[in-house]
């Protein structure tokens, strides 16, 4: 799977408050001998950031060049999301990036600087020579430099992903379902009343849905975004219309056409699966780690 990684933040925070105020003192007496000065050498200037996690800093102007390339990403869409938003998101995927790469290397991955090389060199060759590669660097807001670094955590954060996910199972159990969906409740009594009858509930599904027949398909627990149908789906023995289930979207009466305790995953449930199981992983990391914006 690609590595997902977005950007972020906004000009307002790309000047940190740097000036401190001092106590004002009295002018120094002319009678007196100077006092002897002590040159004190320079301190280094710490690098402005936008967040540290667990000690590792996230520039901001490493954010800022991702905040562009989102805004980017976005316009080429046609999509337009608010600056607030945009920064929020940015950040988050940064942050997470960030605790992915860490776990990365405390699992012993490893990346060298001639791995990374190697595979700049590669995108030279793939988009015509280093010329073409300059001017897409320039066109992306990166250096060679900031390049380097991003391929070296989105690499190594990109492991430790699919390290997290190739624990998840392939199988598990699951229906497949169909529903009749209805938009007021007097219509689903009349419907379930006629399911009572010994009217077909296919039948039913196809005049209310002709273009899928209330096909839900096969899907596992911890899938559905609606929780209630999905908890009467594993309630019903197959063949049993459901009761009326009310949700935001409307009045849903299902049916459980087959089960399998340990049916292979669809793409798209599959899918799911990982996601909640990243999500899961970041926000449990989140807590333990030490994140400061």
């Amino acid at each position: 799977m690609d590595t997902r990684t977005c950007f972020r933040f906004l000009a307002l925070f790309l000047l940190p408050i740097l000036a401190a105020c001092g106590t004002p003192q009295d002018a120094p007496d002319p009678t007196l001998a100077p006092a002897t000065q002590t040159s004190t050498p320079p301190t280094a200037t710490a690098i402005p950031a936008a967040a540290t996690v667990n000690g590792d800093v996230i520039s901001l102007e490493e954010f800022n060049a991702e905040l562009i390339r989102f805004q980017q990403a976005q316009e080429a869409l046609g999509k337009t999301v608010p600056i607030g938003e945009a920064e929020e998101r940015v950040l988050n995927d940064l942050v997470d990036q960030i605790l992915l790469s860490q776990a990365a290397r405390e699992a012993g991955f490893t990346l060298t600087d001639a791995e990374v090389k190697a595979r700049i060199e590669a995108l030279a060759v793939d988009i015509g020579g280093e010329e073409n590669l300059s001017t897409w660097l320039a066109s992306h807001n990166y250096t060679r430099e900031s390049l380097a670094s991003s391929l070296q955590k989105a690499i190594s954060a990109a492991w430790m992903r699919d390290n997290i996910l190739a624990d998840l199972p392939s199988t598990a159990e699951q229906v497949h379902a169909q529903q009749i969906l209805l938009y007021n409740r007097e219509t689903a009594e009349e419907i379930q009343a006629r399911l009572e009858a010994g009217v077909s509930f296919d039948d039913l599904a196809a005049a209310y849905d002709p273009n899928t027949n209330g096909e839900l398909g096969w899907f596992p627990r911890n899938y559905l975004l609606e929780q209630s149908i999905e908890d009467a789906a594993f309630s019903l023995e197959i063949g049993q219309p459901s009761e009326i289930i009310e949700t935001e979207v409307g009045f849903h009466i299902i049916m459980v056409l087959e089960y399998e305790a340990n049916r292979p995953f669809s793409p798209d449930a599959l899918l799911a699966i990982q996601e909640e199981a990243l999500h899961n992983w970041l926000q449990n990391t989140r807590e333990a780690s030490k994140i400061e914006r």
